[in-house]
């Protein structure tokens, strides 16, 4: 079973996410040890492509507490890795007005780091109310459901 890292929230309240991969993530000696430790942050980070080739911009991965001179540097560019034709298919859909590739978590997998990305389209304010609503509303319904067993 997978552990869970980090999770991108405020990808799922601006975006609505369609199609989600799993992508490999290239990193230092020093990135994957401090991932390990949980020192992630995906909050504003955003998926580009380049030369048939997907890349991972403003994550921010906090220095190794025990590196040394060798260190990384917090927000590089880090490589996804993707199967050809997973990247082609993104590409062409983030060229459409309005679609976006956002990263949605981060966890380990057999000792390897693995991104979960989606295919988002913008929500409007409207559409961020009415998803609030629909979350209260099921807040509500799951608090009647457990004082009625009560």
């Amino acid at each position: 079973m997978p552990k869970m890292i980090a999770v991108n929230r405020k990808a799922h309240h601006e975006y609505f996410l369609l199609d989600r991969y799993e992508a490999g993530i290239v990193l230092s000696g020093t990135e994957i040890k401090s991932v390990r430790e949980g020192r992630v942050q995906l909050k504003d980070a955003y998926i580009s492509f380049m030369n048939h080739e997907a890349f991972i911009k403003e994550m921010h991965i906090s220095p190794y507490t025990f590196g040394n001179r060798f260190n990384h540097d917090e927000t590089r560019i880090r490589k996804l890795l993707l199967h050809k034709e997973e990247i082609k298919k993104l590409s062409e859909k983030v060229k459409i007005k309005g679609f976006t590739v956002v990263p949605v978590s981060i966890y380990l997998e057999k000792g390897l780091a693995k991104m979960e990305i989606a295919l988002a389209k913008g929500k409007n304010l409207h559409d961020k109310r009415e998803t609030e609503k629909e979350r209260d509303a099921k807040r509500e319904i799951q608090k009647a459901l457990k004082h009625s067993f009560e």
